[in-house]
């Protein structure tokens, strides 16, 4: 009875040091608070209990939302943006002794990476130019967070919130863009038309003719319609013929 107590108590040590490690885990391990020199993981991996601190790190990907933020932009426009950030530890240790809370630090440090950034544009290149900024978000926060063995895959704006005020000026603005466009196509339009007919003049020009053959088809055209009255003008070179015959 005496040889089962000892016995007992390395089992239940035993049991205790064997920690099941999932396939998107990592286990970071200190020894007497020193970092043994590499994570273990995935499966089953043994740490010494009392002397050993296993700490978890999750390997998935992490989508971060950015909260709602103030921003003045460069031509002084209040408006409020928000994000989402897309990121993953590659480097368990780092994310465990470089910083404190990785994904804390990482939220923080999002914040005031958009403010920063988007604080740097114009509106119109806020509302415009928005894969351009999503790439230059990633690659600062991807370099900022290098050292924390975070790897930052993608950043993307979701809500770019104007004041109402700037909302009914770009509505004015839009509509006042598509009259402009309105016009310019109806004044090409008529310039295309006006060089077709300056075309078509010379060209009747060269052959009289063609000026009579024209105008009897506009006379089809017209008397197409029965109930309408038409009245057809004689040319005097008409009467001059029957004239000439008369005087025979």
């Amino acid at each position: 009875m005496t040889y089962l107590i000892p016995v007992g108590i390395v089992a239940a040590l035993i049991l205790m040091g064997i920690k099941v490690l999932n396939e998107y885990e990592r286990g970071v391990v200190l020894r007497l608070g020193k970092y043994i020199g590499h994570s273990k993981g995935p499966g089953i991996t043994y740490v010494i209990p009392f002397i050993d601190q296993l700490i978890r790190v999750d390997l998935r990907l992490i989508a971060e939302d950015v909260p709602p933020q103030d921003i003045i932009t460069r031509d002084n426009v209040s408006v409020k943006v928000n994000a989402v950030v897309y990121f993953r530890v590659v480097h368990p240790e780092k994310a465990v002794l470089e910083v404190m809370n990785y994904l804390y630090a990482t939220s923080q440090l999002a914040q005031t990476t958009l403010r920063s950034i988007l604080g740097q544009n114009e509106l119109d290149e806020l509302l415009s130019s928005r894969e351009k900024i999503n790439n230059h978000l990633q690659e600062v926060l991807d370099r900022d967070t290098d050292s924390w063995g975070i790897k930052v895959s993608k950043v993307e704006l979701k809500h770019v919130d104007l004041p109402t005020e700037m909302q009914r000026a770009m509505a004015k603005q839009a509509e006042a863009e598509r009259e402009r466009r309105a016009k310019i196509i109806n004044a090409d339009a008529e310039f295309q038309a006006a060089q077709k007919l300056k075309d078509a003049a010379l060209i009747i020009q060269e052959n009289p003719a063609a000026l009579q053959l024209r105008y009897l088809q506009t006379l089809v055209e017209v008397s197409s319609d029965r109930n309408s009255t038409t009245i057809i003008p004689f040319p005097l070179e008409v009467f001059r013929a029957f004239g000439a015959g008369a005087q025979k």
